[in-house]
């Protein structure tokens, strides 16, 4: 399977800086995106932190493994990276008073083969579109989720919350790192879309989906997705990577040229 990667971030319309961060490694299959939280700037060192470490160092081990089929191991080095970027930020906020209180939400996948393995915390989320229908890979680590789980709120009900912005995790905040870990099979044609609430509180998930439909480039795709979230008032910073897969094929068709089936 082949994969190709874009990412791109902007502060939006309201935001006097971008706390949002975005990072991927072409040659490892890996994508990180992350949305800071916090004080003055504090939000964009966290992002930032997270985003640059665990990029850095889960790449590093992904290329030197030798394991590419592994999957028991790539979540056990995912979990590792995760960890470590959670007391760089937690160490930094003790440290540093201007920085007491940052913390950052984490999507961060590994396409690995045919095989996804997606880790996240808080509300940064994970779609997948496939065959025209969109699917939401993960799920909110928030208020309002917990809400709707215990069927306090309906999903238009909270929709409309003031308190749609509040997680029950982030990293940076407690000692230990809680990373929800799941696999996912990849097929080909799959695109797969990471990004910050600055993208899904401004455009519901109908409107992504008819963005992600379109036969556009995946540029010109992360451009539609963010000036959709902008003109619907980009109340803040807005974060996507997407991420399209595809099979082989000229490896394919190379293999059968040399058996002579051409």
């Amino acid at each position: 399977m082949n994969y190709t990667f874009v990412a791109q971030t902007d502060r939006g319309r309201v935001r006097a800086n971008n706390e949002d961060a975005v990072d991927f490694d072409l040659a490892s299959g890996l994508a990180v995106l992350a949305d800071g939280m916090g004080g003055y700037k504090a939000g964009e060192v966290a992002s930032a932190m997270a985003t640059g470490h665990i990029k850095t160092e889960l790449a590093r081990w992904l290329q030197a493994s030798g394991e590419p089929g592994n999957l028991r191991h790539i979540r056990q080095a995912a979990q590792s990276s995760v960890a470590n970027a959670n007391t760089l930020i937690l160490d930094s906020a003790r440290a540093n008073p201007e920085h007491a209180g940052m913390g950052t939400t984490l999507v961060v996948a590994i396409f690995c083969g045919s095989h996804l393995i997606l880790g996240h915390v808080g509300d940064s989320r994970c779609y997948r579109l496939r065959d025209g229908v969109l699917l939401q890979l993960t799920r909110d680590h928030s208020v309002l989720q917990e809400q709707i789980d215990a069927g306090l709120l309906t999903p238009a009900q909270a929709a409309l919350s003031s308190d749609r912005n509040l997680v029950t995790r982030a990293l940076g905040v407690e000692n230990a790192a809680k990373l929800e870990l799941n696999d996912f099979p990849v097929q080909d044609g799959d695109l797969y879309l990471l990004c910050s609430d600055g993208l899904t509180d401004m455009v519901q998930d109908t409107g992504i989906a008819a963005a992600l439909r379109q036969r556009a480039t995946l540029d010109q795709t992360a451009r539609d997705l963010v000036q959709m979230a902008n003109q619907n008032g980009g109340r803040d910073n807005i974060a996507v990577v997407l991420v399209r897969a595809n099979e082989a094929k000229r490896r394919r068709h190379l293999l059968a040229r040399l058996l002579g089936r051409s």
